[in-house]
């Protein structure tokens, strides 16, 4: 499955910021194809970093009354905290403010001005100190930074110049022959009528009059470099550019280059100009992911809406944490982050599903065999269903990462669980323990284990820490269990091995556990009783027929974003309902579970679609929950 290599780079952060949950997601995002790569056997280069030069830097240090270098070095503290906290596996952590990167940056530009690819001209623009950037007059937004909104200055002053406008033709010619250039699709297409305007020059510096902190200009000790044009150089200089060509040569062009849709303009029109005029090749992709919002509005340090990940991670867990923002964003479109949905999310595909089925199998092993993983006897139709469903999911995994649809390989390795609590329900290990059926049991126990087993390694990547306890679990020593390329072309080597018993992998997160929770009301004695309004016979009560119900299939309901249509078996007969439960559980996470109906509802018509029957829900101010059954039991069996 090794493609070769592989090179993938964030962003570098800006120093002055504080980090938060949109930093954490592109450095986890990165860390997670870099470690699926490398488990598919691919020779792997990871580089994160931080951006320190600028007139926000310069701005900071000087409140501060410090140096501008000891800002730097205060501050870079978080970022790189943060990523030591959410597992991140970077190959280097790139500053700005290193020797050699700025020996790189200063040789790139006597090279471009030696060639008359910079030049001095005066200027008269509007320019933002928030973005660091010039605009133009047609630019601004009633008056404004087009980018951030902010107040815009009016700057004359003689300055240097890149000659960018040059290669607006070839670059509109580059991107329309070579569709994997800029993703997602619309990215490259938004780009592309960026560009059917006069692309005009790039002002690359700043002079030190107004602007001291930055790379000194080789050719004018008058000026430094402006930042993006500085920050951007970091994806060549971090691999060896101009100090070690034969490690440059193994790694350029990079693979992935991964950006916040935000910088997506320095990004695929500054960055590949400056390459075109330094003389060397495209990186492969530019992959623009989306926002993380709160309600409508982007995270932003500014707006004072941004999740914290360092809070996150203490209350649910690093990988718990690793494992929402991969599974809940598809790439490229901008997803809503909040406590009730990560908490959704949390329990249905990680308690629920994931971890109930490790406790069901490791129990059973435990009860059967006492730690040894039986070996298989004769495999049944279902059995093969199973492994067939656990095979899908790898390759459909490793066929994610080529088209970036991670959320897609996750899904995927998701239902294969469900189908393994699924498959627990129908063969039932615990009867077959009962009448003595050995055998059978055995084969039912080894196929569970080893859905685990391949589930452990194809989610290693996104949940390192609980797939190597699993993976512990499953009798496998660190690092013994194996690759994801191992998966397609080694047999399993599980039969045998001692299973170990294990506390749960990802205990419930209860609705009183919530952040954001406040304190219970102060309870006051009640001062007479009152009977009850509402009382209902008994016969009246016994009028409504409940019933458990499978779910067989579930899906949204167009335009309507609190309904799913359920497709669900009621004692051997299908039926459709319409449920105002999207808020509380995607559809994945509903197949297979066993709920509770009123099965005589007389039909209604939800926005134009039957609906023949209710579900049961319980329901606290925003929070809803399923009303299920304990245990195992036929669809269609009554409650009450």
């Amino acid at each position: 499955m090794s493609t070769g290599k592989f090179y993938i780079t964030t962003p570098i952060y800006y120093v002055n910021d504080r980090p938060h949950i949109g930093h954490a997601y592109t450095t986890i995002l990165a860390d997670v194809l870099a470690r699926f790569h490398r488990s598919l056997g691919d020779d792997t280069f990871f580089l994160t970093g931080t951006d320190e030069h600028g007139q926000k830097v310069q701005n900071a240090a000087e409140k501060r009354g410090v140096p501008p270098l000891r800002h730097c070095d205060e501050t870079v503290v978080r970022f790189q905290d943060l990523g030591k906290r959410l597992g991140i596996t970077n190959d280097r952590f790139i500053r700005t403010t290193q020797e050699f990167h700025k020996k790189v940056v200063q040789a790139v530009l006597q090279d471009l001005y030696d060639r008359g690819e910079i030049y001095r001209a005066e200027y008269t623009g509007w320019y933002c100190v928030g973005d660091e950037r010039f605009f133009t007059e047609k630019d601004l937004v009633d008056g404004k930074c087009p980018e951030c909104g902010r107040e815009v200055t009016a700057i004359q002053e003689s300055n240097y110049f890149f000659r960018m406008g040059k290669y607006r033709d070839w670059l509109v010619d580059y991107i329309r022959n070579h569709p994997e250039f800029i993703l997602p699709e619309f990215r490259a297409n938004e780009t592309l009528g960026f560009l059917r305007q006069e692309l005009g020059d790039l002002c690359i510096s700043r002079p030190k009059s107004r602007l001291a902190w930055g790379i000194e200009l080789p050719f004018d000790k008058d000026y430094v470099c402006y930042v993006w044009f500085d920050a951007l150089i970091n994806y060549i200089s971090g691999v060896g550019y101009l100090q070690d060509e034969k490690n440059f040569a193994r790694w350029w062009p990079a693979s992935c280059q991964l950006i916040g849709k935000d910088i997506l303009t320095t990004h695929s029109v500054y960055w590949p100009t400056m390459l075109k005029a330094i003389g060397l090749p495209m990186p492969r992709t530019i992959f623009a992911h989306g926002w993380w919002l709160t309600g409508n509005t982007n995270m932003s340090n500014s707006l004072g809406n941004v999740v914290d990940p360092m809070a996150m991670i203490d209350r649910a867990g690093v990988d718990a944490f690793r494992y929402f923002l991969m599974a809940e964003m598809t790439l490229g479109n901008d997803a809503n982050f909040s406590e009730d949905g990560f908490i959704a999310r949390y329990n249905s595909d990680l308690a629920n599903d994931l971890g109930n089925f490790v406790s069901r199998v490791n129990k059973l092993v435990l009860r059967a065999t006492s730690g040894p993983i039986p070996a298989p006897g004769k495999l049944e139709p279902e059995d093969g269903e199973l492994l067939g469903a656990v095979k899908k999911a790898a390759e459909t995994m490793a066929s994610s990462l080529k088209t970036m649809k991670l959320d897609a390989g996750i899904a995927a390795v998701l239902n294969a669980v469900r189908a393994g609590n699924r498959y627990m329900e129908k063969c039932a290990p615990w009867v077959l323990a009962k009448e003595g059926k050995t055998e059978r049991l055995h084969t039912v126990l080894f196929c569970s284990a080893e859905l685990l087993r391949q589930t452990a390694v194809l989610l290693a990547p996104v949940m390192p820490e609980k797939m190597a306890q699993l993976s512990a679990t499953l009798g496998y020593a660190p690092g013994e269990i194996g690759t994801i390329g191992d998966l397609f072309v080694k047999p399993g080597d599980l039969a045998g091995r001692i299973m170990k018993e294990t506390e749960p992998l990802f205990p419930r997160i209860l609705v009183e556990d919530k952040a954001c929770c406040a304190p219970a009301p102060e309870k006051k004695p009640a001062e007479k009783e009152e009977k009850p309004a509402n009382l209902i016979s008994i016969d009246e009560f016994f009028k409504a027929e409940l019933k458990t119900a499978k779910i067989l299939a579930a899906e949204a309901v167009p335009d309507a974003d609190k309904l799913l249509k359920l497709q669900i078996d009621v004692g051997g007969r299908p039926r459709q309902i319409v449920a105002g439960i999207a808020k509380s559980y995607t559809p994945d996470s509903l197949v297979g579970r066993t709920i509770v109906v009123v099965a005589n509802l007389q039909p209604a018509k939800i926005r134009g679609i039957e609906s023949c029957g209710m579900l049961l829900a319980a329901k606290s101010g925003k929070e809803l929950k399923l009303v299920t059954v304990d245990g195992e039991i036929a669809s269609g069996s009554s409650v009450g």
